[in-house]
């Protein structure tokens, strides 16, 4: 059996070579008497709670890396010659850093970016992964959170942090955009861009925690997403290093990365290849690649997941209302709801009624133009109701102001710049005129559209007794014939001069 000596500084302590069972406990690994080595960024099967560090298997020796840095030395009884390895001391191929908190999936991309980042940096890696509602919004059942403790630790990664972003997601920056207005070049909700700057804000909360001096993440250098991570990390955190392998390494594919993952003993992960490129979250579900590449071609039906075709829909409408309480939903049928509850009812009643799809082509902010297919049921509906109860509580010029804003807010938070004060202004002004945006809409779902049927709000400027065609004490029509003579005034000089009057 091989074994493991613990060297630290009162006392020794000899361990057998383990490897590791779901749930953390030591279970013997015996070596194959014709393997004279094992590959570096094996992990060892020690339960990291316990251990508070890194494990790292190189061909010769063991290294443990503690919080308090001291150095674990691991003999095997094979080979009598004894290799300290110190990370924190320890030159990568391109650099030296200490510990690198890495936006994770568990997907194979980010499975094998861990290795690498040993590799070339010298560093213990940190996992970690938000969870922005990427589990409850697929109609398939797919559950992407599940075994990424175990998936981490087999890349090579030293701990796993797993943060709950649901409620804040929705609360402080779905919501803010909803208020706002919020949609990009007419169509897009920013579904993936609003959850990047909460994602990345996260990442910068874990690095200080776990003592990171760098963050690193696995978007392309073709993308958006690559801006909206690094200028959060601007903002917030501006001293820590920031590491995008995909702009770094020679990978170029799957199959490259594959490789590396076989070479680096990098389990792959056994999930079906999906064609396209997506990303989900509580806000919506986006599709890229694959045949959308081309705008000519109709996407396939059964590529969507959060909901029916609209010809599959119910053949009866169905009636909900929304409250909304200073510009922000509030309740879903008279009951009152946490903002990621309220959405996530209103996602599922949307997606069975076909609400919410959209196919757009829009700019990237990196220049080029991309095709994309959005589901965002419950989103399409608050976005509706919303809109509509402010035609009752603003008036015309604070409308066309704070609709002009909102397509700059949009601009902004499309690009990354959530953390900009000028959004952050922005947002200030949004959130004083809707103050009086207080009310219920109701809307009705059938096959795809969604209609308005009713709006109420206490604060309405709407006045049945103004409106009325029938005569009133507060409007008088013969004051009409005035205001048209003042109001057209410059078009009627402008006309008599033309014609020398």
């Amino acid at each position: 059996m091989a074994q493991l000596k613990v060297i630290l500084p009162h006392s020794s302590l000899n361990l057998e070579f383990h490897g590791h069972k779901r749930d953390g406990s030591l279970h013997n690994y015996k070596p194959s008497s014709t393997r004279k080595s094992i590959t570096s960024f094996q992990v060892l099967g020690a339960k990291w709670s316990d251990l508070r560090g890194c494990a790292l298997l190189g061909s010769r020796h063991y290294v443990l890396r503690t919080r308090c840095n001291k150095a674990i030395q691991a003999v095997l009884s094979s080979d009598r010659e004894v290799e300290t390895y110190e990370a924190s001391t320890s030159k990568g191929l391109r650099g030296q850093l200490t510990k690198v908190v890495l936006a994770y999936s568990g997907g194979l991309d980010t499975s094998v970016i861990v290795p690498w980042l040993r590799e070339n940096y010298g560093c213990e890696v940190v996992c970690f992964t938000a969870d922005v509602g990427q589990e409850v919004q697929n109609l398939q059942g797919l559950k992407e959170l599940e075994g990424l403790e175990e998936k981490a630790l087999a890349s090579g990664a030293c701990q796993l942090v797993v943060k709950d972003l649901k409620e804040e997601f929705v609360r402080d920056y779905i919501f803010p955009c909803l208020r706002a207005g919020a949609m990009y070049e007419r169509k897009y909700l920013l579904g993936t861009s609003m959850a990047r700057p909460v994602i990345a804000k996260a990442m910068v909360d874990v690095a200080k925690e776990v003592g990171a001096d760098a963050v690193a993440h696995g978007c392309t250098g073709k993308g958006n997403d690559q801006v909206r991570f690094e200028l959060t990390f601007f903002a917030l955190n501006p001293e820590l290093n920031i590491v995008a392998p995909w702009r770094e390494w020679d990978i170029k594919g799957r199959e490259d990365a594959i490789e590396y993952a076989q070479k680096h003993n990098v389990p792959v992960p056994v999930t079906k290849k999906s064609i396209y490129s997506r990303d989900r979250n509580l806000w919506h579900l986006s599709h890229e690649g694959d045949i959308l590449e081309d705008p000519a071609n109709e996407p396939k039906k059964d590529m969507y997941m959060m909901s029916v075709d609209p010809e599959d829909a119910p053949n009866q409408p169905e009636y909900v209302e929304i409250g909304i309480e200073s510009g922000l939903p509030v309740s879903v049928n008279g009951k009152k709801l946490s903002p990621a509850s309220l959405l996530s009812q209103l996602n599922e009643i949307g997606g069975r009624h076909g609400i919410g799809r959209i196919d757009m082509v829009e700019n990237r902010l990196v220049g080029m133009k991309s095709r994309g297919v959005y589901e965002t049921p419950g989103g399409t509906i608050l976005f509706t109701a919303a809109r509509e109860l402010e035609s009752l509580t603003l008036d015309r010029e604070t409308m066309q102001v704070k609709d002009s804003l909102a397509l700059k807010y949009a601009e902004l938070v499309y690009a990354g710049r959530w953390f900009d004060p000028l959004r952050e202004s922005m947002d200030a002004f949004m959130g004083k005129i809707t103050e009086k945006t207080t009310g219920s809409v109701t809307v009705k779902l059938y096959k795809g559209s969604v209609s308005v049927t009713s709006r109420t709000s206490p604060y309405s400027l709407y006045r049945q007794d103004i409106s009325s065609f029938e005569s009133g004490k507060i409007y008088d029509q013969a004051d009409a014939a005035g205001f048209i003579r003042l109001y057209g005034l410059p078009m009627k000089v402008r006309a008599m001069l033309e014609k020398g009057i």
